[in-house]
This record gives structure tokens, sequence and C-alpha cells, in this order.
């Protein structure tokens, strides 16, 4: 027996793993996948993709991320959603800012109210299987919305699913971010 200490064995440097891929960003591989696998069983491996990859922070302002481009050109209670959005950043008509958004499945979840500076504003939009956001994504041919929706936004925010509520999934864009 010795009393010499083992010199501690050398490891190989770790490379950083990086993001993992989200194989759903292709839209031919969604629609095979689709082909073979039911509607829930297809969002759940989609969410889990997303939740894996993490948010692209690509474009996280709301007004010009390209993911959103079928939503702004989308006119509910009287306006396109582009015009909503510069009605935010100009903090004109506050009060219909909430009702604005939940039309087209976006949560306004923290806003500057005060009149001068900017907004400010924090948006959550629904990527979850239920979201009203889906019908407009499908009738501009996207079936993979989800997934491009969250490598432009700032944050992905999942919540898992109970006995008694589904899983609910929400992509978070800024207006008056940070440049």
């Amino acid at each position: 027996m010795t009393t010499k200490k083992q010199p501690p064995a050398k490891r190989a440097p770790e490379e950083p793993a990086g993001r993992p891929e989200n194989p759903f960003i292709s839209t031919e591989f969604f629609s095979r996948m689709r082909d073979y696998t039911e509607r829930d069983a297809a969002f759940s491996k989609e969410i889990k993709a997303i939740g894996d990859r993490g948010a692209g922070k690509l474009s996280t302002d709301a007004r010009t991320a390209p993911s959103l481009e079928p939503l702004r050109g989308v006119i509910k209670k009287g306006l396109p959603l582009k015009d909503m959005f510069g009605r935010i950043v100009q903090g004109v008509e506050s009060g219909l800012w909430e009702p604005w958004m939940a039309a087209f499945g976006f949560e306004l979840r923290g806003v500057n109210y005060a009149k001068t500076g900017p907004r400010n504003a924090r948006l959550a939009l629904d990527i979850s299987l239920a979201s009203k956001a889906t019908t407009v994504f499908a009738n501009a041919g996207i079936p993979n919305w989800r997934s491009l929706v969250a490598e432009d936004c700032a944050q992905v925010q999942i919540e898992k699913p109970t006995e008694k509520t589904p899983a609910k999934a929400y992509a978070i864009f800024w207006l008056d971010g940070a440049e």
C-alpha cells in the first residue's frame, strides 16, 4: 500500500453542446410526421422539441418578427394587428389593448402605461393546441408555425398538463424592446 496520492484522472475537455436541433422547423419533416401521427401526439412532440431547443431570439420585436407576418395582416376588432401594435407603442387607447390582443391569441403580460417613454410591452402568443392563431397560420399554409414562432421569440414558456388542464405554451415577444 502506498501513501502517495494518485493524480486525478484526466478528462477530455467537454465542448459546449449548444442548442439541440428542432426537426419540426422543416415543413417537409412536419408534414411527413403528421401523416403517421395523430394530432395530440404530434403537438406533444413539437412542444417537447421547442422546449428542448428554447427560444431562438432571432427577431424578438412582434412588429418585425418574420414568423408573425401572417398574423399582422389579419383584421379583427376593426384593425389589423400591425396597427394595434403601432397604437400600443404610441400609447393611445390603452383600455382596448388587452381585448385587441386576445382576439389574436396574445396576452398582454406587462406594459409601461406611463405617458412618456417607451411602452416596453411584453406579449405572450398562445402556441398551445387550441390557440386562436392556428387558423390564421393554417390558412396561410404554415403547418409548423409553432416552431417558426419559437425561433423568433424572446422566451418560450411551457406549462405541463394536469388532470384538469391541458398543456399550455407561450412564445414571448416585446414591443419597444431594448435595441
